[in-house]
């Protein structure tokens, strides 16, 4: 039998009901250097025009649509049709609201180093809302500071489902018919605790996905994010063994706690110890400046300076994600919630088109 000659890397996208953004995402791939040939698309039972509009771009060959099988499912079942482990050595899994910068695969494709099992990218937010706003502070910090300190002590503690790569040898020793809210941190703890192998970040290549554009979406999006995330603690037993991964994961939710804890000292100081109130003045203000920092670091990084009136609403967001937390936490660990796998999307109502002013960021 004559071997077949592997290609480097295939984008896989998993769609339902994402006519409005599936060809911008298709065409901003192509735009960012990878051959259409190469991108692949699965439908999981859209009731859309998902379909037609991605078969107005890719060849017809290269799509398929499958019974309602959820995210994890349709992924699943896409690389066994298309036979992604035997044409390719790398698969690059990415969601249908993304889009490349121009450079991505330009810069991507000669860092994927056969060392590493999987591989990342940067993600941002699109440029729209006050909401999109504060999301590009927690992507820009979390990963230009967070994620780089993790790559280099290698324990990275997500895999973000619009700009993941994994080499196809190691698939098959992946499940990802996940019981997960979040089959992307699911799977990165898959990685960790088989030890699979290591994990690489390039942050010069840059991913801009659509963020919830309302209170009632953005709350959607995180409750499903922060309950995936006590799943991941539940099932894989987070902070009782002695890996790296154990400490990364509660570094990175360490400032929600740490905002939890100021929140209670905050409100103990007013209601019970008035003398320290000059105290907790001065700590306010030490505080604020160094959010205000934050702040100026991502507007100067991305160029947004729209950003900086963040600094008006960013506590009473980072309290409502707090309270989002605590939510989650309830119903995951204390009362069990959330054991039976899900196999739905989570799209409704999270779909836009994309602004002229996001667009900016693909010229």
């Amino acid at each position: 039998m004559t071997k077949v000659k592997q290609r480097r890397l295939a984008l896989l996208i998993p769609a339902h009901n994402e006519a409005v953004v599936i060809q911008n995402t298709l065409n901003s791939a192509i735009n960012a250097g990878l051959n259409r040939r190469d991108i692949y698309l699965v439908d999981d039972a859209s009731s859309d025009e998902t379909l037609l509009k991605a078969g107005e771009i890719l060849p017809i060959t290269n799509i398929l649509k499958v019974e309602h099988s959820g995210k994890a499912g349709a992924i699943s079942k896409a690389i066994d049709y298309f036979e992604i482990e035997k044409k390719y050595t790398w698969l690059h899994v990415a969601d249908a609201d993304s889009m490349f910068a121009t450079n991505y695969f330009h810069v991507l494709i000669p860092a994927l180093n056969d060392k590493y099992v999987a591989t990342i990218g940067m993600v941002q937010s699109m440029r729209g809302n006050w909401l999109c706003s504060y999301r590009a502070i927690s992507y820009t910090w979390g990963q230009q500071v967070i994620r780089r300190i993790q790559a280099a002590l290698g324990m990275i503690s997500i895999l973000p489902g619009p700009t993941t790569s994994f080499r196809t040898d190691i698939i098959k020793k992946l499940d990802f018919h996940t019981q997960s809210l979040t089959e992307d941190f699911d799977l990165t703890l898959q990685i960790h605790r088989n030890k699979l192998g290591k994990i690489k970040f390039v942050p010069e290549a840059v991913n801009y996905t659509q963020d919830p554009n309302t209170i009632y979406d953005y709350a959607t999006q995180s409750l499903r994010w922060y309950r995936g995330f006590f799943q991941g603690v539940r099932r894989y037993k987070i902070g009782l063994r002695p890996h790296r991964i154990d400490l990364a994961i509660w570094l990175v939710v360490g400032d929600l706690l740490i905002s939890l804890v100021q929140l209670l000292l905050a409100i103990y100081i007013v209601v019970f110890a008035s003398n320290y109130l000059e105290k907790l003045g001065q700590y306010i203000l030490i505080d604020i400046g160094l959010v205000l920092f934050i702040i100026i670091f991502t507007a100067v990084l991305t160029k947004r300076f729209r950003i900086l009136g963040a600094l008006f609403y960013y506590y009473l967001v980072k309290n409502f994600e707090l309270a989002l937390f605590i939510r989650a936490f309830i119903e995951v660990i204390v009362l069990r919630k959330f054991r039976q796998p899900s196999v739905g999307w989570k799209v409704a109502g999270r779909r836009y088109k994309i602004t002229k002013e996001a667009m900016a960021d693909f010229a």
